[in-house]
């Protein structure tokens, strides 16, 4: 008798979810009007302003692998500006020799989106990433690690760009 509740709990709250307006994002088709497009389509159309240093060049290039999938816009709707990424590094997990075990590196910086026809700024946010790595005997390896860890968390500020943008181009 349990497992027959069980059944069917589970098969309605299944159900239900085709009920509750739930769309993916990204979903090619579907029920969206011919105005708004695809999420893909629109991340097209902002244009990716240049950010400083290294790790900015590395993050622009992420970002424009993640929006333009067909090329550059020729006319965009959007600009999108990146502040230049802080970069914090703290050693954790200190020994009785005072020697780092672990070290940690966070990045932060802050997004405008701004639609060029109005000059509004249309979404503005401050986003903060960060990442551990372990501190190792040799030079070599502790800098290929903490590197490893930067470009993950560089991806990884790239991805919550491009969800905050979908999200605002989504609405």
């Amino acid at each position: 008798m349990k497992n027959l509740a069980l059944t069917l709990l589970l098969c309605g709250s299944a159900f239900s979810l085709t009920g509750c307006g739930f769309e993916p994002m990204y979903a090619k088709g579907g029920s969206k009007t011919a105005q708004t497009g695809e999420v893909q389509g629109d991340l097209a159309l902002v244009e990716i302003g240049n950010i400083p240093n290294r790790d900015g060049q590395y993050l622009r290039n992420a970002l424009i692998d993640r929006f333009y999938q067909d090329g550059r816009p020729a006319q965009p709707r959007y600009r999108l500006t990146i502040q230049p990424i802080r970069e914090t590094k703290t050693d954790l997990d200190i020994t009785k020799s005072s020697d780092a075990t672990r070290g940690q590196l966070r990045l932060s910086t802050g997004m405008v989106l701004v639609d060029i026809t109005t000059g509004e700024t249309v979404l503005n946010r401050a986003l903060t990433v960060s990442g551990s790595y372990n501190i190792l005997g040799s030079e070599f390896a502790n800098r290929v690690t903490e590197q490893n860890t930067r470009d993950n968390a560089l991806n990884d500020l790239a991805r919550q760009i491009e969800l905050q943008v979908g999200l605002y181009l989504k609405r």
